[in-house]
């Protein structure tokens, strides 16, 4: 930036609460002499697809000193103005009917935006200092509305309408915004200053052990990648949570997460246990924050500087989805927020679920990560037999990885010692020292040369086998030696349709059918509707335990008369039952003699 470089200015009013649509209106004082061009990102950051965000822009118009300046637009994301002399506003209104983590909700209820689904970015100013002017609604609705932002405040107070300072587009970007009338509890993990926000109804909601559990995570994995300083890569941090009756799924910032959740997995104050629910959502607040260093800040080379028009590919998800979600439930473990049998049935629950597809025999992690745009995020009902998931596979590579430096250095060094390297490589400073635009990332074929220089281990032949090839990590042969024992309990020698079922609606709807099973073979297919099995009516009471009561009363290897609708068409179709093939691997602590001598756990 030079010093004759002004400010962009953003103004975002909640314009029409019940339509849905935010007005916001671009202030450039120095437009293009050419023809100022701006642009809405098709994708934002951390979710991988193009979403086509420009789609929401309702209706747009530019002027200068009174005057109406003429738009041309020049592709689906992209308008230029016309050259004019002073200064150039560009004023559009955006429908904001998504509620998602990822792009832009209004309604009586709450405001909720990011960045890439409101703010055009005014190219060759990208790296000018960005003011947004956050107006408070005028709908007697929004009467008590407050703000929750990780962006700093210029002029306006903490929680407050008013302005906010951003130092590029890239920073304007990377702070969601809250409005509403929302639950708030704060603390300080090792001396930041942390909100909690939840909006929605959540009936006698416990903020003080959210607070007191988030505290536990937040701090031990500011430990994590700081384990002498115990410093954060932020000044302030804010966790903005959506309660609503069904939804789950969070998005990363890079001082701040944006989350939504069922309000029943909150915890309430008439209750003290740990659910699984409550678990579930501490572990997703635990794999954002992780996101904190790993994908904000460590970043593959090609996210180290967005380009934001067009899918950015990379074969690494894997390491950064996979191995945030390897720590998100290691780091519940290990600030003791569930003890090492919950852990060890977490990470056979993911082993299982990876077993399940026939998918991750097709495809390796590396090339699940490269066509995460087209297949991962564009799930159908094909893809447990197509595709391999970088979080679930990649977080049991994870695991191998860490399981076999363990063993080769005799436990003096750990997956741990791999993720600080890449913060004292690529993260530390990726905001702080380096000029904006001129950050860098991890390559596409450096982690291997990384590991090895962080712990001796030579870690090729794994990535080859593992993560560049199909085979599956074989957990049981490596945790051997930490005195943790795999067993297949094998399938319950029951029969079944080797089939999955839509959880919604009252429809028996098969949303999967798994390769060379039962249904497959009688050529059943994802999307028909089970109406009878043997000329007994299924019902939706039966879908929800799998049809197993139905079938108890049949043998592997009986045929039964099943009728489906196809479309409009009824179908009669034998099916000859299989054995229900759903993985049934435990994982526990072995017998205490066999502890003597074993090497210490990552749990441990």
């Amino acid at each position: 930036m030079t010093k004759q470089t002004p400010a962009v200015h953003y103004s975002i009013t909640s314009h029409d609460l019940a339509a849905h649509l935010f007005q916001v209106t671009l202030t450039i004082a120095a437009p293009d002499p050419a023809g100022q061009i701006a642009s809405l990102p098709v994708w934002i950051p951390g979710s991988y697809m193009v979403r086509e965000f420009a789609r929401n822009i309702i209706r747009i118009s530019a002027s200068a000193n009174g005057k109406k300046v003429a738009l041309k637009k020049l592709n689906k994301t992209s308008w230029r103005a016309a050259p004019c002399e002073g200064v150039l506003q560009i004023s559009y209104e955006v429908y904001a009917w998504d509620l998602s983590v990822r792009a832009a909700h209004l309604d009586q209820s709450h405001g909720f935006f990011n960045g890439t689904s409101v703010f055009l970015q005014v190219h060759g100013q990208e790296h000018s200092p960005h003011v947004l002017e956050i107006q408070k609604p005028v709908d007697a609705a929004a009467k008590n509305w407050r703000v929750a932002t990780s962006l700093p405040e210029l002029k306006a107070k903490r929680y407050g309408f008013g302005s906010y300072i951003a130092s590029d587009y890239d920073d304007l970007i990377d702070h969601p915004v809250e409005m509403g009338e929302f639950a708030l509890v704060s603390f300080k993990a090792h001396g930041v200053p942390h909100d909690f926000v939840v909006t929605g109804k959540v009936p006698n909601l416990d903020l003080a052990r959210l607070a007191k559990d988030l505290q536990k995570i937040c701090e031990t994995e500011i430990a994590f990648f700081e384990p002498r300083s115990k410093q954060a890569p932020m000044s302030r941090y804010v966790f903005m949570t959506m309660a609503v009756g069904d939804g789950y799924g969070g998005l990363e910032h890079r001082a701040s997460t944006a989350l939504i959740c069922n309000r029943a997995d909150l915890p309430t104050k008439n209750d003290a246990s740990m659910s699984e629910g409550y678990r579930s959502f501490l572990a997703l607040c635990s794999h954002e924050y992780f996101h904190t260093w790993n994908v904000k800040r460590i970043k593959p080379a090609v996210f180290a500087n967005y380009d934001l028009s067009q899918e950015n590919y990379t074969s690494l998800l894997w390491l950064f989805e996979g191995f945030t979600s390897y720590y998100d439930d290691l780091i519940l473990r290990r600030c003791g927020l569930i003890d090492e049998d919950a852990y060890l049935k977490l990470i056979a629950k993911t082993v299982n679920s990876v077993q399940r597809g026939s998918g991750r025999k097709k495809q390796s992690l590396a090339d699940s990560s490269f066509d995460a745009w087209t297949k991962y995020y564009r799930q159908d009902e094909n893809s447990p037999n197509a595709i391999v998931s970088y979080y679930a596979k990649g977080s049991l590579v994870a695991l191998g990885l860490d399981l076999s430096i363990r063993a080769e250095t005799q436990g003096k060094k750990s997956l741990d010692d791999v993720m600080r390297a890449l913060w004292k490589k690529f993260g530390k400073d990726f905001y702080a020292k380096v000029p904006s635009g001129k950050q860098q990332g991890l390559g596409e074929e450096e982690f291997a040369g990384l590991v090895e220089q962080a712990t001796g281990v030579n870690v090729k032949r794994f990535i080859d086998k593992y993560i560049k090839g199909t085979e599956d990590v074989p957990l049981a042969k490596l945790y051997a030696e930490f005195a943790v024992d795999c067993l297949d309990a094998g399938s319950a020698k029951k029969a079944s349709l080797n089939v999955r079922f839509s959880k919604s609606g009252a429809d028996c709807k098969l949303a999967h059918v798994y390769e060379q099973g039962a249904a497959h073979r009688a050529g059943l297919s994802a999307g028909d509707l089970l109406v009878a099995i043997n000329g007994l009516r299924v019902t939706a009471a039966d879908v929800a335990n799998g049809v197993s009561n139905l079938l108890a009363a049949y043998n592997i290897g009986e045929t039964v008369q099943v009728h489906v609708f196809r479309r409009d068409e009824l179908l009669n179709v034998d099916l000859k039952l299989q054995a229900d093939d759903a993985p049934a691997l435990t994982i526990t602590l072995a017998s205490n003699q066999k502890f003597a001598g074993a090497k210490k756990r990552p749990s441990a």
